[in-house]
């Protein structure tokens, strides 16, 4: 404000080089440096998707059945019309798009945190993949960013292989949500839908399924590195009956980003937390980041905390169209072994520290 005011004053006096000095000062003030406005573009595109994902596809259903009540209703009969004709296309490997999935802003998004996919062995496009992603977070940052964007170049680093993001069918139920979320290659996590991609899409086909849920969000805190897998045993056997290789992945810093109230079991917010998940699908969790403004002030920007997706080793997968429970079983416990050297080997050059272990719930 100083500087504005000696601008004027300047101006008053006519002295042509002190508003020229003013302007240049101005440029350099730090609510216009570009490193300001970086970070700004950074929050805004994180912003975006905890919008989208929250309320866009309520609002859009609201405003459709709002729609048929005024003069504009003959729009909501034919996007009606489209949706019940579009109703299965999630199913059936959805409507991806390279553009959306190039978007800049995703380069915002992933520079946020930032974000980074660390590749530790090829993947074979004549083979087609289940990747088991852990953990899941509050919204899963590092899932989404990876696989349902190209701002950590997945298709560079694995030419071939196609990810597609498995999340709630709840969310293709919605209007307009269902095609943002299907643009960049994200699909129901239903047995229809997978069964498609693995068995009707060809090869090079990753399945990316963050396996603890719901239920895992609720251990989800700075510091806490535990994993619900121990009776996870449904996309071990879905691997077994397609013949898909098992790829672990783990992403440090993914529990960093919220702050969380964790309730103790037994508890009554705990038991109502269970009971909500079970009924709506999805976990309320009680938690917090920071403002758009200051990490000191409360508010839903998650804190600017590194995330790193470590990829492991694919573990090949015999096609048993019906794996006996030993198999399975067999199986399941290479998956976790795999998943606890793949945390292990990296846990150190992550910020964790030696004695840190991964606790399998």
């Amino acid at each position: 404000m100083k500087t504005i005011l000696a601008a004027y004053s300047g101006v008053l006096r006519g002295t042509g080089s002190s508003i020229l000095s003013v302007l240049q000062d101005l440029s350099s003030t730090s609510w216009l440096s570009h490193s300001k406005v970086i970070k700004q573009l950074q929050a805004i595109s994180v912003i975006q998707w905890i919008l989208t994902f929250l309320f866009v596809g309520a609002s859009c259903t609201m405003v459709l059945i709002y729609l048929f009540c005024t003069d504009c209703w003959l729009i909501a009969v034919l996007y009606t019309c489209w949706l019940i004709f579009d109703w299965d296309t999630p199913n059936e490997g959805g409507r991806r798009s390279s553009w959306v999935r190039n978007w800049t802003m995703w380069t915002y998004f992933r520079d946020f945190f930032p974000i980074r996919l660390v590749k530790t062995c090829d993947l074979l496009p004549s083979r087609n993949y289940i990747f088991g992603y852990h953990p899941h977070g509050i919204f899963c940052f590092g899932a989404f960013c990876n696989f349902s964007t190209e701002a950590t170049g997945f298709s560079k680093k694995f030419p071939g292989i196609r990810p597609s993001l498995a999340t709630l069918a709840g969310n293709f139920r919605m209007p307009l949500l269902r095609d943002y979320l299907m643009s960049g290659g994200i699909c129901p996590v239903n047995r229809n839908s997978i069964d498609h991609l693995l068995s009707h899409n060809g090869t090079g086909n990753a399945v990316i399924i963050v396996v603890g849920g719901a239920a895992e969000s609720l251990d989800c805190a700075p510091g806490m590195n535990s994993v619900t897998l121990k009776n996870r045993k449904g996309f071990v056997k879905l691997a077994l009956q397609k013949g898909a290789d098992l790829v672990p992945v783990y992403s440090f810093g993914e529990n960093e980003v919220y702050k969380q109230v964790i309730f103790e079991e037994g508890s009554f917010w705990r038991l109502a937390q269970k009971k909500l998940q079970k009924l709506f699908g999805f976990a309320p969790c009680l938690f917090h980041g920071c403002s758009i403004f200051s990490e000191e002030s409360w508010g839903f920007v998650p804190y600017a905390k590194p995330i790193t997706t470590i990829m492991g080793e694919p573990i090949t997968v015999p096609k048993i169209e019906d794996p006996s429970q030993e198999v399975l079983d067999q199986y399941h416990a290479m998956y976790i072994t795999s998943l606890r050297k793949l945390f292990d080997k990296h846990k150190v050059r992550f910020g964790l520290k030696e004695s840190d272990i991964l606790y399998i719930q």
